[in-house]
C-alpha cells in the first residue's frame, strides 16, 4: 500500500499502525515524515494517544535515528501531556518489549526529570528494563523512588524490585525484599526461586520451596520448573521424582510448556538418569490436540543430557535424527555435537559440523565453539593446527582465545609431550588471567610427568608471590536407604 493510500485512511489505527510496522522494518524515514507532516496537517495525530506513542516509537528505533536515540525522544517527549503518563507508559512498554531497554530507561529519566506523574506500572517496566541492561545503579536508583513514592507494598513493584536483583545476582537485597513485604505472591516467590537457581544456591532454594505451601503460596509452572533445576543442583532424585509427579497432576497440558519438560530433561540428565531423561523426552511433545511438538529446547536440553554423562555416540546420532526431523540446530547444540566428535575422534566430522553453522544455518561461531574446535584438534593431537587456529583467532579485532582453550591446548601438550608448546600456552593463557590456579596445576602435572622438579619449585614460587592455592576437590550426592 502506498503513502498517498494512507493519507486517505488517517482515520483507521489498524492501517496507520500496519504502515508504521513497515517504516520501522525497513528504517524508511523518508515515507515516516511523510506521514507524520500529513498526520499534523489534518490534526488527526493529537485525536488518538496511541498512534502518537507509536509514532515516536516507529522513529527513535528506525536504524537511522538509533544513532543519536536521546535526541531524538527529548524531541518527541516535549509533544506529549507533561500530566499524562499513560503515552510514557506505553513507550517505556514498548521500548522494553522490542529489546530497546536503555531507551525505555530514558523514557523513565524524563518523566521523573519533567514531572511526569509515575505509577506502578511505569515502575515495574523501568525495573524490568534494568534487569535487561544489567544497570544496578539505575535499579537502586528506582528502589528509592520507590521507597520515597511509598510504591514499597505494592506486590507488583516489589515482585519487579526482587527480580532486578536476582537476575544481577545480589540474592541478600532480594531475600531482604521479600522477608519484609507486607503480601506475597507466587512471583515473588518465583523471582527469588530463580535468583537462588542462577546463583546456584541449591539449598536455599529447596529451603524457599518447602516454605511456599506455609506461606500460602501456589505452585505454577515456573515454580516447578526452577524447583527441578535446584533438585539437579542437589543431585536430589527422589525430590526430583516427586516433582515429576506433582507435574503429571497439577498441569492440564504440559505438552505445551517446551521449558517446563526441559528442565525435567535435564534434572534427570545431571542425577546421572540418561535412560530415564531419554524416556521423558521420548514422551514429551504431545499436544491435546494430538500434535506432536519437540523444538529445538527439547532437543537441545536431551544432546546435553547425553554429552555431561560420556554418552558421546548417542549425541552425534540424537543430532542426525534431530536434522532428519527438520529442527534447526541453534548454538547451543552445536557445542555440544562438536564436542562430542572431539570425545569420539572423528576429526573430520567435528570440522564437518563447525563449518555447517556458518554455511548450512547462518550462526556466527561464538568462544565456545572454538574452544570445542580446538579441544577436538587437540585430542587428536593436531596442535600445530590448533596452534595456528589460536594464533589467528588472537590476532583478530574482535575475537581473541580465552583461558580454556590455551588450557585445552596446555592439556594436550601434556599427553603429547610437546614441553615447548605447553609453556607457550602456559605464558599465553597467564596474560589472559594470571590467577588461573588451574593452569598452574595442569603446567605443574606436565612437569612431574617428565621430571622436571626444578620448573615445579619455580611454580610453586610464582604461585606463592600471588597469594594462590589449589582448591580441595569434593562431591555432594543424595544417599538413601
Amino acid at each position: 500500500m502506498s503513502i498517498q493510500d494512507h493519507f486517505h485512511i488517517t482515520n483507521n489505527f489498524d492501517s496507520l499502525s500496519n504502515f508504521l510496522h513497515q517504516c520501522s522494518q525497513t528504517n524508511n524515514l523518508r515515507a515516516l515524515k511523510k506521514l507524520h507532516a500529513n498526520l499534523l496537517r489534518k490534526g488527526t495525530l493529537f485525536l488518538s494517544l496511541g498512534l502518537h506513542t507509536k509514532l515516536i516509537f516507529t522513529y527513535t528505533t528506525c536504524l537511522h535515528i538509533q544513532r543519536n536515540p536521546l535526541q531524538t525522544l527529548k524531541k518527541f517527549f516535549t509533544f506529549l501531556n507533561p500530566t499524562n503518563p499513560l503515552p510514557f507508559n506505553a513507550l517505556i512498554s514498548d521500548f522494553r518489549r522490542n529489546r530497546c531497554s536503555f531507551l525505555a530507561l530514558q523514557a523513565f529519566s524524563f518523566m521523573h526529570a519533567n514531572g511526569v506523574p509515575v505509577d506502578t506500572y511505569a515502575l515495574c517496566s523501568s525495573l524490568t528494563a534494568s534487569s535487561d541492561v544489567k544497570n544496578v545503579e539505575f535499579g537502586k536508583q528506582l528502589h528509592t523512588h520507590v521507597m520515597k513514592l511509598g510504591w514499597s507494598s505494592s506486590v507488583f513493584v516489589g515482585s519487579a524490585l526482587i527480580d532486578l536483583y536476582a537476575k544481577l545476582l545480589l540474592i541478600k537485597n532480594a531475600v531482604q525484599l521479600f522477608d519484609e513485604m507486607p503480601v506475597r505472591n507466587t512471583v515473588c516467590a518465583n523471582a527469588l526461586l530463580s535468583g537462588y537457581a542462577e546463583a546456584k544456591l541449591w539449598a536455599e532454594g529447596l529451603e524457599l520451596v518447602q516454605k511456599m505451601p506455609g506461606l500460602n503460596l501456589n505452585f505454577d509452572n515456573f515454580t516447578l520448573s526452577a524447583t527441578l533445576r535446584v533438585c539437579g543442583g542437589l543431585f536430589a532424585v527422589e525430590l526430583g521424582e516427586q516433582v515429576h509427579a506433582k507435574m503429571i497432576r497439577t498441569v492440564p497440558n504440559v505438552g505445551d510448556d517446551v521449558f517446563l519438560q526441559s528442565s525435567l530433561i535435564e534434572m534427570y540428565g545431571k542425577c546421572g538418569l540418561v535412560q530415564k531423561a531419554r524416556k521423558v523426552f521420548s514422551m514429551v511433545g504431545f499436544r491435546l490436540d494430538g500434535e506432536r511438538k519437540r523444538d529445538v529446547v527439547l532437543w537441545t536440553s536431551m544432546l546435553g543430557v547425553y554429552g555431561r554423562n560420556g554418552c558421546f555416540k548417542e549425541v552425534i546420532g540424537l543430532y542426525k535424527e534431530m536434522l532428519r526431523e527438520g529442527i534447526t540446530p541453534d548454538g547451543v547444540a552445536f557445542v555440544t555435537v562438536i564436542s562430542a566428535c572431539g570425545h569420539t575422534g572423528q576429526v573430520n566430522l567435528g570440522i564437518k559440523y563447525f563449518e555447517s553453522m556458518v554455511c548450512d544455518f547462518g550462526l556466527d561461531p561464538r568462544p565456545e565453539h572454538y574452544s570445542c574446535l580446538i579441544d577436538l584438534l587437540c585430542r587428536a593431537g593436531e596442535l600445530d593446527k590448533a596452534w595456528k587456529l589460536m594464533n589467528e583467532m588472537s590476532n583478530k579485532a574482535n575475537g581473541s582465545c580465552t583461558v580454556s582453550m590455551w588450557g585445552a591446548l596446555l592439556s594436550a601438550c601434556n599427553e603429547c609431550g610437546n614441553v615447548d608448546l605447553a609453556n607457550l600456552a602456559t605464558q599465553r593463557a597467564l596474560e589472559l588471567d594470571p590467577r588461573n590456579v588451574g593452569i598452574y596445576v595442569l603446567q605443574s602435572n606436565m612437569y612431574a610427568k617428565y621430571g622436571m622438579w626444578n620448573e615445579i619449585k619455580q611454580l610453586r614460587e610464582q604461585m606463592k608471590e600471588r597469594g594462590l592455592e589449589k582448591d580441595v576437590g569434593c562431591s555432594w550426592i543424595e544417599v538413601t536407604s
